[in-house]
């Protein structure tokens, strides 16, 4: 037997031996076998006590990787951006988020409540050897510190009221650096509340000033329509949803006696958001990936359990359960987890390419925020209500905010984007944010190195680069953007010396791109489509269009313009978010010195494809018919 499978027979053999659950109303205990196939076998995800077994399955396999006193939690190896130090500190923490609603809901795990209860003691005390340490600015512990707060605030019998006086002063003392020390202006902000939130409930001083300040920082950022951007300058992405929302929705519920008029105006917001927000779902509960921090994977669903936390209305509730319920499903049937039952690093399967610099091995638990509904009492209507399907949409929905054009076809969602101004080059940033299009179904591709088309994985891209050169550019700043309800029009430049104005016109399953490229030399061009599964797929190729199609779906391009030539991309395994083996359906050519426009047309769909749209040009419009309708895209001169 090697080193691995003794280790693994250990941890198994641990997590066999812990205590049973004692959930409400679960009349067993958690499935003993394998930690192999715990979360996946015999759970419905379909109750209260069902989703109260599955925050207590989540988190025992990681018992065994705790430190002797409880406070660090070291169950991998990936680095990050903070020492390992720091980096344990955050896995003990992050499963707290749901550990504070499961207690305030009247579950329990004794092991689990033992363990996190000594580890708030250790972790705090500058004399235990396992100190969490002083917190400096703009410090991850702050970050960290959240989770807690709100246990204090919603269970403090739990994590408070077991500690002895000295205990109780040294984690208030180390958990108020949250007051006295400088945060990221961003999401950042937020902590200190929640912290507070958690002071105000166990009857120690509650910072009003410093709660007052970090809710009047978020005010500039809220752009209107329910979005904010994470920070001045800063992206609108799914911070939106398991940040500055869920954090204002806590503080909606939990202050809704002392600060009305604020509580009403963070559930008004929120109303508006979900709007828009019930657009990244599938009906299978598949959400469309789109920005950074995608490892924290069932964090998507937040939004919905903060909303209803928070009782905000508008949401029939069981549409509501519905929409958190699904994507709960849907993640806890994919490869997510290690053969011990550890969350792994990645989004659809692991897969650390896509990893942010932040994400330490036990960031990945930032999901459990998820499992606030547990909060909710076994009568509240989230919980009586019957599981309702996604609600009738228009299939087409404007979204300021993050630039979308947001659009439904059975089920397939998709984000036709214009891009963002981004404040911070995040990892990958311009295939998170700078695709043309991201899809719920093929996810997005990131680079995994700079050379040739399969490293640079251009799904929903114009990648660009100098004739003879297999360096490609791609699109990776917007310096100008316009998005109405028909199309978006984005202006970009890859390269010094080209510019480039690209228009996409939606009307899925199909899509059309129109490019005008100026460029001080001759360059190579690849117009990449969505992604597609390369497993079992037949590609179908002619003078000028690629079909790539499996188990009765299939991608394809299309050249509108013609001159180039059709070609089924493979891409480097393990680059894209849901797929580990994908390819690319696209248009490969030249373009001369000067002005050229490519005009490209994308399908993404089932059965008959119906008719190939098509463009015409004057010296003012594009004139374009798709989906038996006609979209007329007037040429503007550019600045």
């Amino acid at each position: 037997m090697n080193l691995k499978s003794i280790i693994l027979g250990i941890v198994l053999a641990a997590t066999a031996a812990l205590p049973a659950c004692t959930c409400t109303n679960h009349e067993s205990s958690a499935p003993q076998e394998t930690a192999i196939h715990h979360i996946y076998s015999g759970n419905p995800l379909a109750t209260r006590s069902d989703l109260q077994r599955a925050a207590v399955d989540v988190l025992r396999p990681l018992l065994p990787y705790y430190s002797k006193n409880g406070a660090r939690l070291h169950q991998g190896f990936t680095g990050a951006s903070y020492p390992d130090s720091t980096a344990e500190m955050e896995a003990f923490s992050r499963p707290v988020w749901a550990l504070g609603p499961l207690w305030a809901g009247g579950g329990d795990d004794p092991a689990l409540r033992d363990i996190c209860v000594r580890g708030l003691i250790a972790g705090t005390d500058p004399a235990n050897p396992e100190y969490w340490g002083n917190v400096g600015d703009y410090d991850q512990r702050i970050v960290e510190m959240a989770s807690i707060g709100l246990a204090l605030a919603i269970a403090p019998e739990k994590v408070w009221d077991p500690l002895t006086l000295a205990q109780q002063n040294n984690l208030y003392n180390w958990l108020n650096n949250a007051n006295l020390r400088k945060a990221w202006p961003c999401n950042w902000e937020m902590f200190r509340v929640v912290v507070n939130l958690g002071f105000k409930r166990v009857g120690r001083p509650y910072d009003k000033k410093s709660v007052e300040s970090a809710l009047k920082s978020m005010e500039p950022w809220y752009l209107g329509n329910g979005w904010y951007t994470d920070g001045e300058n800063a992206h609108a992405d799914h911070y939106n949803s398991w940040g500055m929302h869920f954090y204002c929705l806590l503080y909606a519920a939990l202050m809704k006696d002392e600060d009305p008029v604020r509580a009403e105006l963070y559930k008004e917001r929120a109303r508006v958001f979900a709007q828009d927000y019930i657009y990244y779902f599938g009906d299978d509960g598949s959400a469309i990936p789109y920005g950074r921090s995608l490892a924290y994977r069932f964090a998507e669903a937040a939004f919905w359990a903060a909303y209803a936390y928070a009782d905000v209305g508008g949401i029939e509730p069981g549409v509501l359960k519905g929409l958190f319920l699904r994507n709960m499903r849907k993640w806890f049937s994919r490869p997510i987890f290690d053969a011990g039952g550890v969350l792994t690093v990645g989004y659809a399967y692991p897969n650390m390419s896509m990893a942010e610099s932040y994400n330490g091995f036990g960031s990945v638990y930032w999901g459990m925020k998820s499992f606030l509904v547990l909060a909710l009492s076994e009568d509240h209507p989230f919980w009586t209500a019957e599981e309702l399907p996604m609600p009738e949409l228009p299939a087409s929905r404007r979204m300021d905010g993050p630039h979308f054009i947001a659009q439904r076809d059975g089920a397939h969602c998709v984000f036709f984007a214009a891009g963002q101004k981004p404040r911070m080059q995040h990892t990958h940033g311009q295939a998170k944010y700078e695709k043309f299009a991201y899809s719920n179904l093929y996810g997005f591709g990131t680079p995994k190195g700079p050379y040739g088309l399969s490293q640079i994985v251009p799904d929903s891209m114009l990648a660009i680069t100098d004739a003879g050169s297999d360096r490609y550019a791609v699109k990776r700043d917007t310096k100008d953007y316009e998005v109405t309800d028909d199309w978006i029009r984005t202006d970009w430049s890859p390269l010094m010396g080209v510019t480039i104005r690209t228009w996409i016109i939606p009307a899925l399953p199909w899509h059309v791109r129109i490019h005008e490229i100026t460029s001080d030399r001759a360059l190579q061009t690849f117009d990449g489509g969505f992604a597609f599964p390369a497993d079992g797929a037949s590609a179908k190729t002619d003078t000028r269009s690629v079909f790539v199609s499996r188990s009765g779906s299939t991608n394809g391009a299309v050249d509108l313009s013609g001159g180039r030539s059709p070609v089924n991309q493979s891409t480097e395994p393990n680059t894209n978010l849901i797929l580990p083996r994908a390819t690319i359906p696209g248009l490969q050519g030249n373009v001369p010195k000067g002005t050229s426009t490519l005009v490209s047309a994308f399908y993404c769909g089932t059965g008959d494809r119906g008719e190939t749209p098509s463009v015409t040009t004057s010296d003012d419009a594009y004139t374009v018919r798709i989906g038996g309708r006609i979209v007329v895209v007037p040429r503007k001169k550019r600045n």
